[in-house]
């Protein structure tokens, strides 16, 4: 995707690597709360983040052919999804740590 090392992207960086138009990504801001760009005067800086949800809205709407309002349902249902096992690799990584603590 785009560089591991860059902390921000401009909005025309964005475009380029999610492949839509600077305005389809102002548009995608108003509707999906879950794109939160950086901003400083005129300008919107996202980060790592915010290109995985703005390639996963772009997915959502072009490939699987969800309206706005099905996409935010699937969005937000598959980033609890994401939450969820984020939750449950923590707490296996935990109870690994206890057992190898174990002689």
């Amino acid at each position: 995707m785009a560089e591991k090392n860059k902390k921000y992207f401009k909005i025309s960086e964005v475009s380029q690597i999610v492949g839509v138009e600077p305005y389809v990504l102002r548009y995608w801001e108003k509707e999906f709360k879950e794109i939160r760009p950086y901003r400083f005067s005129s300008h919107r800086l996202y980060k790592s983040k915010d290109i995985e949800i703005v390639l996963e809205i772009k997915r959502l709407l072009y490939e699987e052919g969800f309206t706005v309002q099905g996409a935010k349902k699937q969005l937000i249902k598959r980033l609890k999804q994401q939450s969820v096992l984020r939750e449950i690799k923590r707490e296996l990584k935990d109870i690994l740590t206890i057992l190898q603590r174990k002689p």
